[in-house]
Parts: structure tokens; C-alpha cells; sequence
């Protein structure tokens, strides 16, 4: 849990994304969001009429956006530029994101931290917190992982996301006590 901190995502982390070709991420994360329609498709039928408006997600670490439409069998995720226009626009770091996401984290929480923000309609908006909320949602509910196998997943997916989370709170500069920031370490057994 992140406790009122906002991570973001190392610098090396943000530079492989970077640098990774967008089709296949698309490809992998529309293919979730179908799948996920089919096992689950009271979730998208909770979205309504707003299941065919787009959501920009924009994580703040990374240079991209994600556009999500998802409207069931048809939904899409599509990486995008952070400007383009959406229904709805969510932004926040990305690790936050994802804890959003699995329920690991709370959105009204990071949205009173403003550690997320949120814009645009409203309607649509809430009608996606509350399918999210409902969902319960788990890592392997998203990769369409059942069994020994989805457990298997859950349990290393959340470990990755914790060591994200240790490393991008290790690599941010601490302002807990500003006027000891330029004071060096002391050595060991000195």
C-alpha cells in the first residue's frame, strides 16, 4: 500500500516502456478487456450506455496514455498521446493506476490526496468506479488465469507491482525532513 505516497516509476522502467513497440501492449491489453467481457459481462452491463465512451488513462511516469472503450466483446485499448481526446480522463502515476485497478488502493483517498485527478463526465465516470468496485478484481481476472494457475499469477503479479512500489518509493527524493537532505550519510563504525 502506498499510504498518501505517489511513486512514480524509476527512470529505467520509464525509459524500457518507452521503448517498447505499441502493438503488442494493445494487442494483449484489448485482448484482456474482451476476455474479461466474456467471463464477466454483468461488469460491462453495469457500465450502461457509457460502455462505448472513451477513457483516457494517463499515466503521469510514462510519455502515453492509454484510450480504454470498454464497450464488451468490442471493447479496445489503444496506446495513445497524453492530449488525445477522450469521455472521460484519468491521470495519475502509474502504480496508483494499477492499485486502483486490483482494488489494492483506495480511489477516493488518492483522489482527495490528489494523487489521481479525474475530468470529464462524471456520469460515465461513476458508472466505471462502481463496476470496478463491485468487480473485486484480481491480476489474474484480467489475464483470463483461472485455477492453481490465476492463484499462481495473483500472488506474482502483486509481488511484482510491491517491488515496483519499494524501488519507485526508494528512488524518490525524500522531503519527510528538508534540512537534513545535504547532510551525508554517517559511516558505519566511524
Amino acid at each position: 500500500m502506498l499510504d498518501n505516497q505517489s511513486p512514480e516509476l524509476p527512470r529505467p522502467f520509464r525509459r524500457l516502456a518507452a521503448a517498447l513497440p505499441s502493438w503488442p501492449l494493445e494487442m494483449v491489453l484489448t485482448r484482456a478487456l474482451r476476455s474479461l467481457a466474456e467471463r464477466r459481462p454483468e461488469l460491462f452491463e453495469r457500465l450502461g450506455v457509457h460502455s462505448r465512451c472513451t477513457f483516457i488513462v494517463r499515466p503521469t511516469d510514462l510519455d502515453y496514455a492509454f484510450s480504454v472503450v470498454p464497450h464488451r466483446w468490442q471493447g479496445r485499448v489503444k496506446l495513445v498521446l497524453p492530449e488525445t481526446r477522450g469521455d472521460v480522463y484519468i491521470e495519475g502515476p502509474l502504480l496508483s493506476l494499477l492499485g486502483l485497478l486490483d482494488g489494492t488502493l483506495d480511489g477516493d483517498a488518492l483522489f482527495f490526496n490528489r494523487v489521481i485527478s479525474v475530468r470529464g463526465r462524471t456520469d460515465a465516470l461513476l458508472a466505471l468506479r462502481n463496476a470496478i468496485e463491485e468487480a473485486e478484481l484480481r491480476p489474474s481476472d484480467l489475464l483470463g488465469v483461472s485455477g492453481k494457475a490465476g492463484q499462481y499469477t495473483d500472488a506474482a503479479v502483486l509481488r511484482a507491482i510491491g517491488m515496483l512500489q519499494r524501488i519507485a518509493t526508494r528512488s524518490q527524493p525524500s522531503d519527510t525532513n528538508p534540512d537534513t537532505d545535504d547532510i551525508p550519510p554517517h559511516p558505519a563504525g566511524a
